[in-house]
């Protein structure tokens, strides 16, 4: 990968991130991929229930890669007499996890707030119980970080029950390459997404068959491919993440190519199409099954869309948690687009 396009999909990775987008509260991430798209010179299409879609070019057998650029968060659920928060998670934020972490909660018309995720009573020189078990249920709540002692004195800052929580990612990059960041599930290849996008541009190049790219805003809930596929695709390819853990062959500098996952086998001629157009670019890959996983090209099939499935991704270790990827699985995931494609 040239130093121009490296240095664009980090810096992409790092605007993707830094724009909170929890599943239902989109609209920024939105914007900022319509505006990316028409400044690359494509146009971009906003579909009604959320999401982006734009052509890159080429003709025949349609070839639509998704991302998704929503995230894990969570919805005030009722405000405590103290004026503390109780939440109810969007997606699969993990309570084990997220305690201590910075939040924003993001009103729906008096702006946001800063806050803490924490138990109620945190302090271990004052609460023999500081290490039960956590859920959202019983025992995490938002500290906010203003002075309020009551629920109407939380009320007066405009808070109210379903405003959106957004956890602080915590985003960096170390001197060995490696990305840490919540969220890179899936920023991670939207960013991947938007350097292909301009280096089809910047090169010059039309690829050797028709490619959609599309950024789906539902997938943390099970529905964001379920539309937006337009007529003549063919393939759709999940670009999403590639699982990192024990009994599995990727690791975080590597490309995923996942055979099977909880939804069943992906089509196997395509898997076999990705495989082959990773050996022929020397991409360091893997191929692994995935137990615990779906994403956005099963609702695809489910939604009646006659088209081969197929599901990529760079590694990240800890996913739903604070995640860790590579740069050069994001090249991998890159370079395997490019040689699939043609």
């Amino acid at each position: 990968m040239k130093e121009v396009y490296k240095a664009y999909m980090m810096e992409q990775l790092k605007n993707l991130i830094s724009i909170d987008s929890p599943t239902g509260y989109t609209n920024e991430v939105q914007d900022y991929l319509c505006e990316e798209l028409t400044r690359l010179g494509y146009t971009p299409n906003r579909l009604h229930k959320g999401g982006v879609t734009a052509e890159l070019g080429g003709e025949g057998n349609g070839v639509m890669l998704f991302a998704h650029c929503d995230t894990l968060g969570a919805v005030v659920s009722a405000i405590k007499p103290n004026g503390r928060l109780t939440v109810s998670r969007v997606g699969g934020l993990n309570p084990n996890n997220v305690e201590t972490n910075c939040v924003k909660v993001l009103t729906r018309f008096n702006g946001s707030y800063e806050g803490t995720f924490q138990i109620p009573n945190a302090s271990t020189h004052v609460n023999a119980d500081v290490n039960k078990p956590r859920t959202f249920e019983s025992n995490l709540e938002v500290v906010l970080d203003e002075f309020v002692t009551s629920a109407k004195e939380a009320r007066d800052l405009g808070i109210r029950n379903g405003d959106f929580i957004a956890v602080d990612p915590r985003f960096t990059v170390t001197s060995k390459g490696y990305i840490k960041s919540r969220f890179l599930d899936d920023k991670a290849s939207a960013s991947v997404l938007l350097t292909y996008a301009k280096y089809l541009k910047d090169e010059g190049l039309t690829p050797a068959r028709r490619v959609v790219i599309g950024f789906t805003v539902y997938e943390e809930v099970g529905h964001g491919a379920a539309c937006g596929v337009p007529e003549g695709v063919v393939d759709c390819i999940s670009v999403d993440m590639g699982c990192v853990g024990d009994g599995l062959d990727c690791t975080e500098r590597m490309v995923s190519i996942c055979a099977k996952d909880s939804g069943g086998p992906y089509n196997y001629d395509l898997t076999t199409d990705l495989v082959k157009a990773a050996k022929a670019a020397d991409v360091d890959y893997a191929v692994d099954v995935y137990n615990f996983y779906g994403s956005d090209v099963e609702v695809t099939l489910k939604a009646g869309y006659n088209v081969r499935h197929g599901l990529i991704g760079p590694g990240v270790y800890a996913s739903h948690g604070y995640e860790r990827t590579h740069v050069d699985g994001l090249i991998n995931t890159f370079e395997l687009i490019k040689s699939y494609i043609g």
